[in-house]
């Protein structure tokens, strides 16, 4: 049996407080669409308001996409006259904003929607968006991230609390769900006890959008494997959403240090990372992302699994995100790029600079030390460090960038290979390619620096001077 209105307002309320979504002496905006679920939100919210000791401030948007539209718009202004609460009603192109964007339909609609709701609660002065998701709402969304292939993040589904989505939670905006434990059948029961009488929206019977096909179909289907699929997807949810809260803290608190901006790269101490478990990995770059992109938005599990695999593989990789933006393996970092934009952090080498040997040289953005040993006491195992024989390379070396024609005989092969060709086959970026040291002496190519030594100037059991480089990234 359904409770009578005030055991429901009495739920919501004790909802609000619970999670602190609302603070006293604010002004709530509050997206009403006209449905049954937003407008039994609203009427709540009003009855509320004196306890809560809240100002309203009701929004509105019609998106333009079906014939009646204009009379929500016109049901939602009645509403705000009836009650005495101030209203923001306002029509915005959704379809120009699809065709633009190029994204579908229902995305499009979202965002032009939360757009138009963080506009209005900047002129509304409000830090709170209130919006009308409620426990049927949660279902379809855990379900809709289980089919996209979601990790923990997504099975935590909606949140009584977050911040303004497309980045302009910047503003200090969060979108609150006071009515997120209410099934949707209660709010309609609400409606009809209080003689209101909601719009319906006809596209929620379309099965051309996969939220209403989940809704209409999958839930149905699933109900006869379960009868209470609603309340295990819920418990499966709540669940996930404890762990992904802990990961959350303990990947924030490690991001503090870790991540880093630079002008407009966004940068990942990828040394550091390496070493930490794999679900810390996996959260870190989420914040990665978010913080280099504004959003999380298309970012599926397939996207942090490619990351966690470049973390380990070899410098100059490079992972494609969506919405155009690049990850780019560096030596000990990882970076985030615009299209068309360098990670590279190494400064084109216009000239030749002679090394001091032994000794320490500058270049531009280097510092190159040289040490003279009588044997080879490192593993080279830092990509910006070498060891070669010093009688077979002479103490004459040079380094430069890359020069047409180059050739050179890489560690471990039978055969001599021209320049060009192997950074190709090593995945070098193109943008990359003409900033990587070549350190040579008067006769050859001696070391692609971060890559590849020559095999004639490999250190043999018979060297008797082994000569050691370290280059260091000069601040």
């Amino acid at each position: 049996m359904l409770a009578n209105s005030k055991t429901l307002e009495k739920r919501i309320s004790g909802f609000i407080r619970e999670y602190g979504l609302i603070s006293g002496g604010e002004t709530v905006l509050v997206a009403v669409s006209g449905g049954p679920d937003s407008v039994c939100m609203l009427y709540v919210l009003h009855n509320l308001k004196e306890m809560l000791d809240i100002q309203l401030h009701i929004a509105h948007l019609d998106h333009g996409l079906r014939g009646d539209s204009g009379a929500d718009a016109e049901y939602v202004k009645g509403l705000a006259s009836a009650i005495g609460i101030s209203a923001t009603v306002e029509r915005r192109d959704v379809a120009e904003w699809r065709s633009r964007r190029k994204i579908s339909l229902e995305e499009a609609a979202r965002e032009v929607r939360y757009r138009f709701l963080n506009d209005t609660a900047r002129q509304a002065g409000s830090k709170r968006v209130a919006v009308g998701h409620t426990r049927d709402d949660q279902v379809e969304t855990t379900l809709m991230h289980i089919l996209r292939g979601s990790g923990i993040q997504g099975l935590r589904g909606l949140r009584p609390a977050a911040p303004m989505p497309y980045g302009a939670g910047e503003d200090g905006i969060w979108v609150i769900r006071p009515l997120l434990e209410v099934a949707r059948r209660e709010t309609e029961a609400y409606c009809a006890q209080n003689n209101l009488q909601p719009r319906k929206d006809t596209s929620n019977d379309q099965v051309r959008f996969l939220r209403n096909r989940i809704r209409l179909e999958l839930i149905p289907l699933l109900r006869q494997y379960n009868s209470d699929i609603e309340g295990a997807l819920l418990r499966l949810s709540d669940l996930s959403g404890e762990d992904a809260d802990f990961i959350d803290e303990q990947a924030a608190s490690i991001c503090s240090s870790m991540v880093t901006s630079e002008g407009l790269l966004t940068c990942l101490d990828s040394g550091k990372l390496r070493g930490l478990p794999l679900a810390l990995q996996r959260r870190v770059f989420r914040i990665l992302i978010q913080r280099a992109c504004g959003s999380l938005r298309d970012i599926e599990s397939v996207h942090v699994d490619a990351l966690v695999r470049l973390l380990f593989s070899n410098t100059g990789r490079s992972v494609y995100l969506p919405g155009g933006k690049i990850v780019t393996n560096e030596r000990n970092r990882m970076v985030v790029t615009a299209p068309g934009s360098t990670a590279c952090p190494w400064p084109v080498l216009d000239c030749d600079y002679t090394l001091n040997i032994p000794g320490e040289t500058k270049l531009p953005g280097w510092l190159v030390s040289a040490t003279i040993m009588s044997e080879n006491f490192f593993k080279d195992d830092d990509i910006f460090s070498a060891s070669f024989d010093l009688s077979r390379i002479g103490r004459n070396l040079s380094v430069r960038g890359r020069k047409v024609g180059d050739r050179f005989h890489p560690l471990g092969m039978t055969h001599g290979r021209k320049l060009q060709d192997f950074m190709v086959d090593s995945s070098i970026p193109r943008s990359w390619r003409d900033s990587v040291p070549i350190v040579c002496s008067p006769e050859q190519v001696v070391w692609i620096v971060g890559w590849r030594i020559d095999d004639r100037a490999k250190v043999t059991t018979s060297t008797q001077e082994v000569l050691r480089l370290d280059f260091h990234r000069a601040e």
